[in-house]
């Protein structure tokens, strides 16, 4: 069973970047790492992934990220089990901003960028690739004519309600219907 340790790392330290030009990045993990990868997010496995990129000075302090993110991934079928198979392809952008800080209080708003962060002294890139998959799994994979049935549960003795008895006005155009025909024309 592949650990924590077993999942892939490249570090930039920010410090020793150059402060004029972007510093390219090209991530392609072995099997065993995709094994720890697809371990990590509790998938069945991760047939290829490829994260390239690059690191670039924004200003005079902040610092951007952006790569493309590419993998293949196998997930079990939500209503079967069975594997599925998607591919996914995203745009990854991060802006480490020196200025940053988190807002404080009990009710904040979200910014609206939300790919800025604070300013960090390194940056491991196969880290935010491993985040970055995580948001871009499905949440609920479906095997082709895969369906969720109807799932009924409620105590013993008890008749569980279905769909059709959350919904007590459904029947009325019906029961109008009916009781139109057998009123006689005048």
């Amino acid at each position: 069973m592949p650990s924590r340790n077993d999942l892939p790392t490249q570090v930039f330290r920010l410090s020793d970047l150059r402060n004029r030009t972007a510093t390219t990045f090209n991530l392609s993990p072995d099997g065993a790492a995709r094994t720890a990868i697809a371990a990590e997010l509790d998938i069945i496995g991760i047939k290829k992934l490829t994260f390239n990129g690059q690191i670039a000075p924004l200003g005079r302090g902040d610092w951007r990220l952006t790569a493309d993110l590419g993998a293949t991934v196998v997930q079990a079928c939500v209503a079967t089990l069975d594997p599925v198979t998607t591919r996914l392809d995203e745009t990854v952008t991060r802006t480490y901003a020196a200025d940053f800080t988190y807002p404080e209080g009990s009710e904040t708003e979200m910014p609206e960028d939300d790919t800025i962060e604070p300013l960090p002294q390194v940056i491991d890139v196969a880290a935010v690739m491993i985040e970055e998959l995580s948001l871009a799994l499905p949440p609920f994979p479906r095997a082709p004519g895969a369906e969720v049935g109807q799932v009924l549960a409620a105590e013993d003795g008890v008749t569980p309600l279905t769909d059709d008895d959350a919904k007590p006005f459904a029947g009325l155009g019906a029961l109008r219907d009916r009781l139109a025909k057998e009123q006689p024309d005048d």
